[in-house]
């Protein structure tokens, strides 16, 4: 029977990145509502999704009576921007944020040079787009900034439950071997805009004026190899080489390990349009520092320390102070807790079909 299809269109479909699971979080609700939905790619890096997903060339139009609707998952520059912008069907846009390549340009030209590109591309949908969906109110003030007709704020997709994995026990075991200081633990991407040289910075002021024996992880690949290296050097430079983990990419049961590990989840990024990292330390009872960037202060709420600066004294003092408050400690487990319950899926599947009220009624 003819109705509605939303068809996504994403550049990059991974299986277990945040983008990929909101898209595929987008894909399950529409077919739950009895909405089609099928998926166009650019690119697929997981062989389990090639079965659900067509190249985005492939894409002629939708079924014959069907009212077709079009949803670019927009992260990236991609050549399914002009494919979109040339294409007849109404379309929608969901935005995920894309770095300000100034932050790339001294370290990457090549990747400042994507960033550019991609921001061009999403300046150029703007006429374009009927409605911009964002993962936060700091991504949907960029598409107003930009000229977007009109926008809604649906936070990403995600089961917060799903931050569950077994602990990797000879992971924590290495971890937890002659323990004695405070344990600063920062999850994502080695990148300029997430600042790890800052995080050192405010780490070693920590380690020299409070706490000898603390030490810092950070877990993740990188984005720039130069910028990496940058950081790894920095960090021994200062004398930290023992005391910072650069940890790297690492499996689930590992990163469940540091988690379990942590004492703190400190975050100095620049420029975040959500950071899923933030949510996944709340939900594991390790307290957040952050530093108020971006669309930080809306992820956190009210679940951790936000700081609206981010010298290495006033981080550190953040830190010491959090660390050797308790009652202050468990108000802040306690507030990260019920700020995640926000994210549970009943919770986003609503803003989801709150947003798409204006195509659903039309059905």
């Amino acid at each position: 029977m003819p109705g509605l299809a939303i068809h996504q269109f994403v550049p990059t479909l991974a299986a277990r990145d945040a983008i990929g699971q909101h898209t595929l979080g987008v894909r399950r609700i529409l077919h739950e509502e009895g909405i089609a939905s099928d998926l166009f790619v650019e690119n697929v890096t997981a062989p389990e999704l090639r079965g659900i997903t067509a190249p985005y060339r492939a894409f002629h139009g939708g079924a014959p009576g069907d009212r077709t609707v079009l949803l670019y998952q927009a992260s990236v520059g991609s050549r399914i921007a002009d494919f979109l912008i040339a294409r007849p069907e109404p379309l929608w846009l969901d935005y995920h944020n894309i770095t300000p390549a100034a932050f790339f340009e001294p370290w990457d030209p090549m990747v400042s040079v994507h960033l550019r590109s991609g921001r061009a591309e999403l300046s150029r949908l703007a006429d374009r787009t009927e409605v911009g969906l964002a993962d936060s109110g700091f991504n949907a003030a960029e598409l107003d900034d930009l000229g977007y007709r009109a926008t809604a704020v649906v936070p990403i997709l995600l089961d917060p439950n799903d931050f569950a994995h077994d602990v990797d026990e000879a992971a924590l075991e290495r971890l937890r071997v002659e323990h004695r200081g405070t344990d600063w633990l920062f999850v994502g991407r080695i990148a300029p805009n997430k600042a790890q040289h800052d995080l050192v910075k405010a780490f070693a002021c920590y380690q020299r004026v409070f706490d000898p024996e603390a030490r810092l992880h950070i877990v993740g690949g990188y984005s720039s190899r130069e910028y990496h290296d940058a950081v790894v050097g920095f960090a021994r430079e200062l004398g930290l080489g023992d005391r910072i983990e650069f940890a790297g990419s690492v499996s689930a049961g590992e990163l469940a390990a540091q988690y379990a590990n942590a004492d703190v989840f400190v975050c100095v990024s620049e420029h975040e349009g959500f950071c899923v990292p933030l949510l996944e330390a709340m939900w594991h009872g390790v307290p957040v520092v952050a530093y108020a960037a971006g669309a930080v202060p809306e992820t956190v709420g009210g679940g951790g320390t936000l700081l609206d600066r981010k010298d290495p004294m006033t981080v550190a003092a953040a830190v010491w102070h959090d660390q050797h408050d308790p009652q202050r400690r468990d108000r802040m487990v306690a507030a990260a807790r019920e700020r995640v319950v926000a994210f549970e899926p009943a919770r986003t599947r609503e803003a989801l079909l709150r947003a798409l009220a204006p195509l659903l009624e039309t059905v």
